[in-house]
């Protein structure tokens, strides 16, 4: 039996079921030497005690409060006792009783009180044997000395197998716990992520395609009514701009892969830039290739023409430059691009601390790049003396392939976002 304190386990409750068969079949034992085989004292006396333990054991299990409270399985503990010691005094085989009530004790009473009336029900079963056998022996007495030491020793060592997979238990919950907390965190942390590279992923050429539109389409209204041809070159550089930021938004969904790099290694990209910007607007824009070009991991060519993209996106839009110079430089072990301008310079110190919003996008989303592939970005500049913009990215595995030559050059197929920033 079990108290509502501790939960009731399917192998708790196989022993409680195996408890009440032995108190049953030892009292039925008990009676029947007495009435069949004439052996254990007064068959009426044996019965009527018997019949009485019987039925203090038979109530305790149903009382809610022996359930609950420890202060009352004691008192019917103690009731039961006396019914036993009636037991005890008609027959001697009421010492055979004493084995299970060593494991009613320990289990109700606890850690404390059970050991102590262990002992006390090993004294009353030595006591009662000696008196029925009319002289005292130690031989007599190691019977109930013996069970009492093995029902304490199982019954503590139950108690301490079960608190010790409780605790694991417990520390399973809170593993499982952790992991999901982990979990989300991951979700979390992976979602913010994502996030921050769609943002760096239209900043660079979604936003900085729109603005392109936007100056074209002002350079347009500004030529009419007088200058209609120039207006309509406007206007087509525009229509054809946001024909490949569709392409470019498109691509976004399919696997955001820039269509410039899709065919064409990282050179032959590149030349495509300068020579769009170059068309665009009325800024020169020259591409200088160093080393042996090499096909580079897809992750790190989108990186870098993505910085070059948004570094002379910013230089159209603020630098007031006459001319800037990409360099593209295949080194052993890294890659390096450098985009240069003379024009206006900035203090990166001060545009590193803005919080207005206005444009301060571009050199984070630069910085995030190269670092995000374990590269290195830096910017030099200074009010009036032009900006440097330089990145170097470790090269991992390689496709090694004849990179075209970076002298050909397009003006169709790159993004209007490879124009403005």
């Amino acid at each position: 039996m079990a108290t509502e304190r501790s939960r009731t386990t399917p192998v708790a409750r196989v022993l409680q079921v195996c408890l009440h068969l032995l108190v049953a079949g030892l009292l039925v034992l008990a009676v029947a030497r007495a009435v069949f085989a004439g052996h254990g004292g007064d068959p009426a006396a044996v019965a009527a005690a018997a019949t009485a333990m019987g039925a203090v054991y038979a109530v305790g299990p149903r009382l809610a409060a022996v359930r609950r409270s420890r202060r009352a399985a004691a008192l019917w503990l103690a009731l039961l006792g006396a019914t036993w010691a009636g037991v005890l005094i008609a027959t001697q085989d009421g010492v055979w009783l004493a084995f299970p009530l060593y494991f009613l004790e320990l289990h109700l009473l606890g850690r404390r009180g059970g050991p102590a009336a262990v002992a006390l029900t090993a004294g009353a079963a030595i006591a009662a044997w000696s008196w029925h056998q009319h002289s005292f022996s130690v031989a007599a007495s190691i019977g109930p000395a013996l069970g009492a030491a093995v029902a304490t020793a199982t019954v503590l060592g139950y108690q301490a197998l079960y608190r010790e997979s409780e605790e694991r238990r417990r520390l399973i919950d809170e593993l499982t716990a952790a992991r999901a907390d982990l979990a989300a965190a991951h979700h979390t942390a992976g979602v913010m992520a994502e996030r921050e590279r769609l943002a760096r992923e239209i900043h660079d050429t979604l936003a900085q395609s729109l603005s392109s539109i936007q100056l074209l389409l002002r350079a347009a209204q500004r030529a009419l009514p007088e200058r209609t041809e120039a207006a309509a070159g406007y206007v087509e550089q525009a229509r054809q701009a946001a024909q490949d930021n569709l392409d470019e938004a498109r691509r976004f969904v399919r696997a955001l892969t820039p269509p410039a790099l899709e065919s064409d290694p990282l050179p032959v990209a590149l030349e495509r830039l300068c020579a769009t910007t170059t068309a665009h607007r009325a800024l020169p824009v020259h591409l200088h290739v160093s080393g042996d070009p090499v096909r580079l991991p897809a992750a790190q060519e989108v990186a870098l023409l993505r910085i070059a993209q948004s570094a002379l996106g910013n230089t159209v839009r603020h630098a007031k430059a006459s001319r800037a110079e990409v360099t593209l430089s295949y080194m052993e072990g890294e890659v390096a691009l450098d985009v240069f301008d003379d024009g206006a310079g900035f203090d990166p110190a001060a545009v590193a601390v803005r919080t207005d919003g206005d444009g301060g996008f571009g050199l984070p989303s630069m910085r995030a790049r190269a670092r995000a592939l374990g590269g290195t970005f830096t910017v030099e500049s200074a009010p009036g003396e032009g900006t440097a913009v330089a990145v170097q990215l470790p090269v991992g595995p390689v496709v090694p392939g004849a990179a075209a030559a970076p002298g050909a050059s397009g003006t169709s197929g790159a993004s209007d976002a490879e124009v403005a920033s």
